[in-house]
């Protein structure tokens, strides 16, 4: 068996998307735009921005929302198996500021993102680590001499999913599917666990 490593994203495929959950909690509906729908981040998260301004939402209004949310079905049990015999690290598009009630829910696995930039409340910009930092961070692992097996759903997990060694689709819209047919895609953490064991075999 390889050294492997695995890669998740994780909203969409352990956790809900916050952004969507925001959206329904304030009905925002332009809110509900995530990377399924627009492969430009920083486009994205400006119009995010532009948005909460407008509506004069704070960080504690989000975090909030975030509080009551829970792992998608079946997640913990899918991580904490995996997890028993591979390292995982989760590499989301997601924040610091933003993650930590969902991770503790899942035992606190690995999390690399990003970080918002907060003045008393006010969510003013976002500082990404660095750009294409899944695919950065896979192509670091993989000059460890680590196997790379990638999961991810949306258009920003494709790049990581490519430059994985093995790289598997997970809940994907038909989208991503069609546009991108050379990654198998599943939508069970069954199916996605014995791809996953298969990879590393």
């Amino acid at each position: 068996m390889k050294q492997s490593i695995v890669t998740l994203d994780m909203e969409g495929v352990l956790t809900p998307e916050i952004w969507i959950a925001v959206s329904e909690k304030t009905g925002i509906p332009e809110l509900r735009r995530t990377t399924r729908d627009e492969p430009d981040y920083d486009k994205l998260m400006r119009g995010r921005l532009a948005i909460l301004d407008q509506h004069r939402l704070k960080l504690s209004d989000i975090q909030d929302v975030i509080s009551t949310l829970r792992p998608l079905p079946g997640a913990k049990e899918f991580l904490d198996e995996l997890r028993s015999y591979v390292q995982v690290v989760i590499l989301s598009d997601t924040f610091e500021q933003f993650a930590a009630p969902l991770l503790r829910q899942l035992n606190w696995p690995t999390l690399l993102c990003h970080r918002l930039i907060v003045e008393n409340d006010h969510i003013v910009d976002y500082q990404l680590r660095i750009r294409e930092q899944k695919r950065e961070a896979v192509a670091a692992f993989k000059r460890m001499n680590y196997h790379v097996i990638a999961g991810g759903d949306s258009f920003n997990d494709t790049a990581m999913l490519g430059e994985a060694n093995a790289g598997i689709l997970f809940r994907a819209p038909d989208n991503v599917r069609r546009q991108f047919p050379q990654f198998p895609a599943v939508e069970t953490y069954g199916d996605l666990m014995e791809l996953i064991k298969q990879a590393m075999a």
